[in-house]
C-alpha cells in the first residue's frame, strides 16, 4: 500500500499546463505574543508580522514564496484508518478555507503523510531510492541538496520537504527547463526550455510565480504521541499549506508551530496561523523584487487579521 501510494505521489506529472484527515491534548521563559495582544505588549502590527514571516517562510533559493495553486490531495499512510482519515480530513479541511479545492477519496495524492517508528531509515531509503522525487534538478525548485540532508538527519516529530515549479501565472505554464525533457523534435534549444510570452514588460511586476506541487512529511511514532490528533493534524497542514522553515524560532509567537515543545501553547491553528495562511493565498504576488514580494504578503496578512478581529467582535 505504501510502496502504491508513494509511487502515485512521486509520478506526478510535472505541472507544464494550466489545470482543464482523539486522543486528548497531552516552557518558555516569555509568554508567546498573540495577535490580540500586540497592542498590549507595545510592538506595531506590521512590524510584528514582518518579523514572523521573516522567520517562518522558506522559499527556495533564488525564488519567491510559494503555495499551491488549486487542487491538493492529501494521502496519509502507516496509521490506523481512523487517524489517517481524521488527518486527510482536517488538512484538506484547512486547505479548502485558503480556498484550495481538496481531492475526493481516490485522487491521486500530491501530499503523501507517513509515519514510522525508524523516520531516519524511511527518510534515507526515500531519498536513496527516488532522488529525483526529491531533487527534480529545476532551477529554483527545491532547497537545495544541504537542506535535503538535513530532512534526512532531521530528529524532529515531523520532517517535510516540497517541490515548487515556477509557472506563468497567466496561462500556468512552467517556467523552468527540467533535465532530460524535451518537446517537439528535441532538435533545437528551444524545444528543451519553456517560451513565456510577456504581456506586461515591467521592472516592478511579474507574472511568474511559484506554485506547490509535491509534499512528503514523515511523522515519527514515537514523538507525535505527545500531541493530540487536532495538534497534529494543524502541524502538518501548516508545513503542508506553507514553505515553512524547519529551523525557524517561533517561541516569540503564539503558532501551532510550538506545539512540540509546548503541547500546551496551542490546541489548534491560532490567529498567527490563521491570518499567515490566509495572507499567502490571498496575496497576489505580483513584486518583482523579492522582498517587495514578501511585504506584500505580509500586507495581506495584516489584511487577514483585521479580518479575524472583526469576526472576533461581532
Amino acid at each position: 500500500m505504501l510502496a502504491l501510494a508513494l509511487a502515485a505521489l512521486i509520478g506526478t506529472a510535472y505541472p507544464q499546463d494550466p489545470p482543464t484527515p482523539q486522543v486528548p491534548p497531552s516552557s518558555q521563559q516569555l509568554p508567546a505574543t498573540d495577535l490580540e495582544d500586540i497592542e498590549v505588549v507595545g510592538r506595531p502590527l506590521d512590524t510584528m508580522i514582518r518579523d514572523f514571516v521573516g522567520e517562518v517562510a522558506a522559499p527556495n533559493r533564488g525564488r519567491g514564496i510559494a503555495r499551491w495553486d488549486s487542487d491538493i490531495c492529501i494521502g496519509v499512510a502507516n496509521l490506523k484508518p481512523e487517524l489517517a482519515q481524521y488527518l486527510a480530513d482536517r488538512v484538506s479541511t484547512v486547505a479548502e478555507d485558503v480556498g484550495l479545492n481538496p481531492g475526493a477519496p481516490g485522487c491521486t495524492a500530491n501530499v503523501m503523510i507517513i509515519a514510522s517508528d525508524q523516520p531516519d531509515a524511511l527518510a534515507e531509503q526515500l531519498v536513496e531510492e527516488r532522488r529525483r522525487a526529491f531533487r527534480v534538478g529545476g532551477s529554483g525548485m527545491d532547497r537545495g541538496s544541504d537542506a535535503l540532508e538535513d530532512f534526512v538527519a532531521s530528529d524532529a516529530p515531523v520532517r517535510w520537504w516540497q517541490v515548487s515549479m515556477p509557472v506563468d501565472s497567466q496561462t500556468g505554464q512552467r517556467a523552468v527547463s527540467i533535465p532530460g525533457e524535451c518537446t517537439g523534435s528535441c532538435s533545437t534549444p528551444y524545444d528543451f526550455g519553456p517560451v513565456i510570452s510577456t504581456f506586461a514588460a515591467s521592472r516592478l511586476t511579474t507574472q511568474i510565480v511559484d506554485e506547490l506541487f509535491r509534499t512528503i512529511v514523515i511523522l515519527d511514532f514515537n514523538q507525535v504521541a505527545s500531541v493530540s490528533a487536532q495538534q497534529l493534524a494543524d502541524y502538518v497542514a501548516m508545513v503542508t499549506l506553507a514553505q515553512i522553515d524547519p529551523k525557524a524560532d517561533t517561541s516569540r509567537y503564539a503558532s501551532i508551530l510550538n506545539v512540540f515543545d509546548d503541547p500546551e501553547t496551542a490546541t489548534s491553528l491560532t490567529n498567527w496561523d490563521q491570518a499567515y495562511l490566509s495572507g499567502l493565498y490571498d496575496a497576489e504576488r505580483t513584486r518583482a523584487n523579492r522582498q517587495s514580494g514578501r511585504g506584500e504578503i505580509a500586507d495581506s496578512i495584516g489584511r487577514a487579521h483585521r479580518a479575524l478581529r472583526e469576526a472576533d467582535q461581532e
